[in-house]
């Protein structure tokens, strides 16, 4: 594992290239997320579910939030074809490390066998069952987000951007990143990652049938700690970097 610093991030950050902006707005996460730190939070980022369990800071929801898309459009530039998950999740994670992630686990792995029959919402809830399962606050907020998104109808702002972004013809990616305060004012952040290929059109994806002969199931899932040394002294060239795109990939989710 590379080591990344203040100074190498600001060099990275200088380097990246993304995608122009279809809408050109210039609003700021802040302005379109209200964000609480009193309060359990989710909303869509692109094709991100990123939630926060009360007590996480709005300097660093916001922070997530806004490398998270950084991450997810820099992507989209290298790997514009989606379907080439491995690829578009290399640049990903590649943008969230060099920006103060600290990611100890970023291989997949097939869950194809251990989902067949349930819907993915309910293969998610699965594997965070078991991943955060020492951690029933945090559990609690992925059930209540993923109830939310199940009830929620096909015109609210998040279907459209999260539709869009995770959903490509027969295969589609996403992802799911919780934020909790941790000890010594550190937080923590457990990051599930998934990909689905199947042989016919993927209709909703959250709620796509997993079948052992029709769909291929991949995922990926670890504890990510923050940088805070690298990830505050770049939070305003991200800012920056992702101004003109706020407005096309965020929605707030009501848990």
């Amino acid at each position: 594992m590379k080591t990344i610093t203040p100074q190498s991030a600001r060099a990275f950050l200088n380097a990246v290239d993304l995608p122009p902006s279809t809408r050109g707005g210039f609003e700021s996460v802040g302005e379109i997320i209200d964000f609480k730190a009193q309060k359990d939070q989710a909303m869509v980022v692109a094709s991100d579910i990123v939630a926060f369990v009360k007590g996480v800071s709005n300097e660093r929801r916001q922070d997530i939030v806004n490398t998270s898309l950084l991450a997810q459009l820099v992507a989209n530039k290298k790997v514009p074809d989606k379907t080439n998950f491995i690829e578009w999740y290399n640049a990903y994670f590649d943008v969230l490390e060099n920006t103060g992630w600290v990611i100890q686990d970023r291989s997949f792995s097939s869950y194809t066998e251990q989902a067949n029959g349930l819907e993915a919402h309910e293969a998610i809830l699965k594997v965070a069952g078991v991943f955060l399962g020492a951690a029933p606050a945090a559990l609690a907020v992925v059930i209540s987000t993923l109830e939310a998104l199940k009830s929620m109808d096909s015109s609210k702002p998040w279907i459209t951007i999260f539709d869009r972004e995770s959903k490509h013809v027969k295969t589609g990616h996403f992802q799911i990143a919780l934020a909790e305060q941790g000890e010594n004012d550190q937080f923590l952040v457990s990051l599930m990652a998934f990909s689905l290929n199947a042989q016919s059109t993927l209709t909703n994806i959250l709620f796509f049938k997993i079948r052992n002969d029709e769909v291929d199931l991949q995922k990926c899932s670890g504890k990510v700690t923050i940088n805070d040394q690298v990830l505050s002294d770049v939070r305003d060239i991200v800012r920056k970097k992702i101004t003109t795109h706020v407005s096309e990939y965020l929605a707030n989710l009501p848990i």
